[in-house]
């Protein structure tokens, strides 16, 4: 789903289009504006081999620049070029760059300590209004000891 797709109706409102995520990209006229527009993070060596088929798929059904593998880029260098963009845009009138920031949802796949990453990167980025975060753990049993003795 490198650009809008109508095949793909029912993942739209989780769509970005490239010219958010990557400096110097066309613009691009979608239908509607999206509901949760995510950004998904993912440790493709963590996990045994999920890591990496979930990066996969996720690629698969979003637009691939809305998938960043950790091991490849860093969050620090995608989330500070993705906001300067967004300003940059909203700056400029773009009424979608608005409305993505405003539901921007991350979502961040691998071990605690990939968690814990991207959590600090988006604290240091002091923003005024940080995206929620959704993590997808690997490691079951931390996470269903902090559930049930926590």
């Amino acid at each position: 789903m490198a650009d809008y797709n109508p095949e793909f109706d029912n993942l739209k409102k989780f769509y970005i289009p490239n010219y958010i995520l990557v400096l110097g990209s066309e613009g691009e006229c979608l239908p509607d504006v999206p509901e949760c527009p995510v950004l998904v993070f993912i440790n493709s060596k963590s996990g045994g081999q999920l890591g990496g088929d979930l990066f996969i798929t996720y690629s698969s059904l979003l637009n691939k620049n809305q998938v960043v593998d950790l091991l490849e880029e860093a969050p620090v260098a995608v989330l500070h070029r993705l906001y300067l963009n967004l300003e940059k845009l909203k700056l400029s009138g773009d009424e979608l760059a608005l409305r993505i920031e405003e539901n921007l949802r991350i979502i961040v796949a691998g071990r605690n300590g990939t968690a814990g990453w991207l959590l600090g990167v988006v604290s240091d980025l002091k923003l005024s209004q940080p995206p929620p975060i959704a993590t997808v753990p690997w490691e079951l049993e931390t996470t269903f000891h902090l559930l049930f003795v926590g």
